[in-house]
């Protein structure tokens, strides 16, 4: 399937807030706990260095990242990133799609290198990614992420280099 890649507009929010709050409800990936509303959605997609969009062949947005500073001043080169795919998107390229681009756009911002804080250890479809995409693993933080079923789960940090030609896995 081909993605379209774009920078999210004000029309989007009602699609970018439905996908984020899809993953936070499901309390398995993302540190959030509490929903986005149209007002929160707003300014935290506005906030970020950059919000993109996948859509599909019909225009449909399908999938989401944000990407911002992991850090500020002497480690403000170091991105961070979150991704969002509808639920009845995945599997179908939607993810590589949007870190393929992240890559490139943070690339194109500045920074030095993409880092995942906090990727959980179950979360096998992003760790099968990332390493296809070649990022490195750094340890394993044990508990790391208080799952909304109330396991303490793992969370397993990543990083990549932002240099030419790293974009594919």
């Amino acid at each position: 399937m081909q993605w379209r890649m774009e920078e999210w507009r004000q029309t989007d929010l009602p699609d970018l807030c439905r996908i984020w709050n899809r993953v936070v409800e499901d309390g398995m990936a993302f540190p959030q706990t509490e929903p986005l509303t149209p007002e929160t959605g707003r300014a935290f997609f506005a906030q970020q260095s950059f919000t993109a969009v996948a859509r599909d062949q019909t225009g449909r947005a399908r999938g989401l990242y944000i990407l911002h500073p992991n850090n500020i001043g002497r480690c403000g080169h170091i991105a961070n990133a979150s991704y969002a795919v509808d639920a009845d998107a995945r599997g179908l390229g939607c993810g590589e799609a949007l870190v393929a681009h992240c890559l490139t756009t943070a690339r194109q911002l500045g920074f030095r290198i993409l880092q995942f804080n906090a990727v959980v250890a179950t979360n096998t479809p992003a760790l099968a990614l990332y390493k296809k995409m070649g990022f490195i693993q750094l340890g394993v933080i044990p508990g790391g992420f208080h799952a909304k079923d109330g396991r303490w789960m793992d969370i397993i940090p990543h990083y990549k280099e932002l240099t030419e030609g790293t974009d594919e896995g």
